[in-house]
């Protein structure tokens, strides 16, 4: 446990001191606040639903690039060949450095609730299906970085990276038009993989433990891919 909390200091560090987390925390909070903003003036309505799922569209771009240079970059620079050897397990790495992008994520979504309390400043809104919609806007993106990390995690070029990342994620968010289109138990089941489908819920104020379950089981999933990814590489070298 100590050992990753060191990873997870050095790559918190790291994330705050290169202004890209700046920038992208820039654009995520610019975006995020044109969308409350228009869709409040547009609707006169005291809600967050859409803005969270304009929000969650945005991090579906913003999540391959804070995480692209987790482990290509080691792998680049060759000190990857000293996590194999030092004794540190692969999964303190790879935990470490997974929880400094959540942790960075968490900063930007932080920033957002200022939006929730506009609206009870001005008005009267259902705080449930906000609360509701912020948990799923952390298990989303949460699940967005564990996808970012496997591809961090597969070539020792960012911007591959990055690219694989956004391929992986814009797959996993096309399921659910695919599960539209085909009927029976595979509809269903591709729908059930999308990751925005099951972040609808959560927008609506729906708090289905199945979909949490589904968003912890993906990390967890991902996270596993990254780690027995290293774990190749020690072993093949």
């Amino acid at each position: 446990m100590r050992k990753m909390w060191s990873v997870f200091k050095r790559e918190l560090a790291s994330y705050f001191i290169s202004p890209m987390a700046y920038v992208m925390g820039a654009v995520f909070l610019l975006l995020s606040g044109y969308f409350f903003s228009i869709i409040l003036l547009a609707t006169h309505s005291a809600s967050m639903q859409g803005v969270l799922g304009n929000m969650a569209v945005v991090f579906l771009f913003i999540a391959p690039v804070l995480t692209m240079r987790l482990l290509a970059e080691e792998r680049k620079l060759g000190t990857d060949e000293l996590i194999m050897t030092a004794p540190l397990s692969i999964t303190s790495v790879v935990v470490g450095k997974y929880l400094a992008a959540v942790c960075t994520y968490l900063v930007y979504l932080t920033v957002t609730l200022i939006y929730p309390f506009i609206l009870t400043r001005y008005g009267s809104p259902d705080m449930g299906p906000i609360y509701c919609g912020y948990l799923g806007m952390l298990l989303f993106g949460a699940g967005c970085l564990a996808v970012g990390l496997f591809a961090s995690s597969l070539t020792d070029n960012q911007m591959v990276a990055g690219i694989i990342g956004f391929g992986l994620l814009l797959f996993l968010w096309i399921l659910g038009w695919a599960g539209a289109v085909v009927t029976g138990p595979i509809g269903d089941t591709l729908a059930n993989l999308s990751l925005l489908k099951r972040f609808d819920d959560f927008q609506k104020g729906i708090l289905d433990l199945s979909s949490v379950l589904y968003y912890v089981s993906f990390i967890f999933v991902f996270l596993f891919f990254s780690a027995r990814v290293i774990d190749s590489r020690r072993w093949s070298g």
